[in-house]
């Protein structure tokens, strides 16, 4: 039976595709860069773009990243397995409470994805657990604008309650900065999924590169 890969959540980008459009960059070139500063994992997060397009821009993302860098899709089960058909390498996807349950994306897609799961208490966390769930995402740490349904935040300090809840990794997630690394890593987080601090940055690498250091700098 298969497992799930392996995934470095220290450093995860959820990639804003219109955002680093704003900024002027390409998105795969971006991301390239931002893995080359430091990223390790990274999650295609776009409720707008159609499913051919998703797939079609996951498929270039696996053509320039190397195969430690885990690609996850953000609700897209449709995506995940479609990719296996068509031999594009992702590892998983990432649903949060309003989406697939867990256990169902688990029946779907086998042991051997990766599946990360939203949560903003213990309980839910705990569900994921239950669930089948093989990392989890808590937030928002700060209040953020880049997810219309985003929580409300919690702090570092309600992060952390909701990580210990569990035996699960987890990132934290929501505003983060190079700032808040420290205190995250100190509370015993496995990572952090940053958004607009590398998407909106003239330089994705140097972003990426500042963040990477703030969390090395951590231990």
């Amino acid at each position: 039976m298969s497992t799930p890969p392996e995934v470095d959540l220290s450093l995860y980008l959820v990639v804003d595709r219109p955002q680093l459009e704003r900024a002027g960059h390409d998105p795969v070139t971006a991301v390239r860069d931002a893995v080359a500063g430091g990223v390790t994992a990274v999650q295609v997060r776009d409720k707008q773009l159609p499913t051919r397009d998703t797939l079609a821009f996951c498929a270039a993302l696996t053509e320039t990243l190397p195969p430690s860098v885990a690609i996850i899709v953000d609700d897209r089960v449709d995506v995940v397995l479609a990719a296996r058909e068509t031999r594009v390498r992702l590892a998983g996807v990432h649903v949060g409470q309003s989406d697939l349950p867990a256990h169902l994306v688990r029946r779907l897609l086998g042991p051997g994805a990766v599946i990360g799961v939203s949560a903003q208490t213990a309980a839910m966390a705990r569900e994921g657990e239950a669930a089948g769930a093989d990392h989890l995402g808590i937030g928002a740490v700060h209040g953020t604008t880049t997810k219309a349904d985003a929580p409300a935040a919690i702090g570092v300090e309600g992060v952390a309650a909701v990580a210990a809840a569990t035996a699960l990794p987890a990132v934290a997630i929501g505003g983060i900065t190079a700032a808040d690394l420290p205190a995250l890593r100190r509370a015993g987080l496995d990572g952090a999924a940053v958004v607009s601090a590398i998407c909106s940055s003239p330089s994705p690498f140097d972003a990426a590169s500042e963040l990477r250091r703030a969390w090395e700098d951590a231990r």
